[in-house]
């Protein structure tokens, strides 16, 4: 089952024994392509994260309770190689107090690190697995390294339909000017050396030039289009609405100098490519896309 596959590759990764190369003695490979087949030929929505949560934290409690046995069974064969007349009453005494320190922060601070280290292997484990099986059914592997790239999209039915949107609008001619423009958007971002985040919204001391104001404009449009489309988990349409960024960043980037002299016009057409870079990510990181 499932669930099965799940618990099995948990224990492993946890125990930090995943496949390696070309040696997979416990066929772990194969059993997360078995995972991901279940979910995504039934459409199971299903966030990887929360179960593979559910089984760390089961199998973190069997660790801490294995371990304040060891550590009590320790001590009291200690004392009764010692000559210790060790009673029922002083054996349990002894498990309750390794068990007060499997539980102390430190120790629990310490399984739920292993934990979460392994889980976060186990999901890249799952991209990986993923890109194999989709590549084959003809799936770049880019694009699926673009959505990933987002972060918090582990549900694999929504992430193969936004792979597939994505597929279908980069082959097109809106698609592949939208890739150029936003990779000329990045790369000036990038110069100037601005980070991701938010596009600040300042308020402008001059009068915008015609092909800033409608890229502006442009982007007060298809941002909440793109917005409501995704909430419905309709890629396509998403795509669509980032479409209309086309046209805008074309004449913004052949008449507007966004490097200009004048510190505010320089800072406010760096913040409108902040924003084309942001509406972008609402679908995928492009700057993961080759080619």
């Amino acid at each position: 089952s499932l669930a099965d596959k799940l618990d099995t590759l948990v224990s492993f990764f946890v125990a930090e024994m995943p496949p390696s190369g070309s040696k997979d003695p416990f066929a772990l490979r194969r059993a997360a392509l078995s995972a991901i087949e279940l979910v995504t030929r039934n459409g199971i929505r299903l966030g990887l994260s929360a179960p593979l949560a559910i089984i760390s934290g089961v199998l973190a409690g069997r660790l801490v309770g294995v371990r304040h046995r060891q550590i009590a069974d320790t001590v009291i064969v200690a004392k009764a190689q010692a000559g210790y007349n060790i009673g029922e009453s002083e054996v349990q005494a002894e498990r309750d107090r390794a068990l007060a320190h499997a539980l102390s922060d430190e120790v629990k601070a310490e399984v739920l690190e292993t934990f979460a280290k392994a889980e976060a292997k186990l999901l890249d484990f799952f991209a990986d697995r993923l890109k194999v099986q989709q590549r084959e059914a003809g799936v770049r592997h880019d694009l699926i390294d673009a959505v990933f790239a987002l972060g918090g999209e582990d549900d694999l039915v929504r992430l193969l339909a936004r792979v597939r949107a994505l597929q279908s609008f980069i082959t097109t001619e809106d698609g592949a000017n939208l890739l150029a423009g936003y990779r000329r958007a990045a790369n000036i971002l990038k110069k100037e050396a601005v980070g991701d985040g938010v596009a600040p919204a300042p308020a402008l001391a001059y009068t915008p030039e015609p092909a800033e104001a409608a890229l502006s404009a442009a982007l007060d449009r298809a941002e909440p289009a793109a917005d409501t489309a995704i909430a419905r988990e309709d890629f396509e349409a998403a795509m669509a609405a980032l479409a209309q960024l086309r046209a805008p960043i074309d004449a913004f980037f052949e008449s507007v100098t966004v490097n200009d002299a004048d510190p505010a016009k320089r800072a406010a057409r760096l913040a409108l490519l902040m924003r084309v870079r942001d509406a972008v990510h609402r679908v995928a990181d492009f700057s993961r896309i080759e080619g």
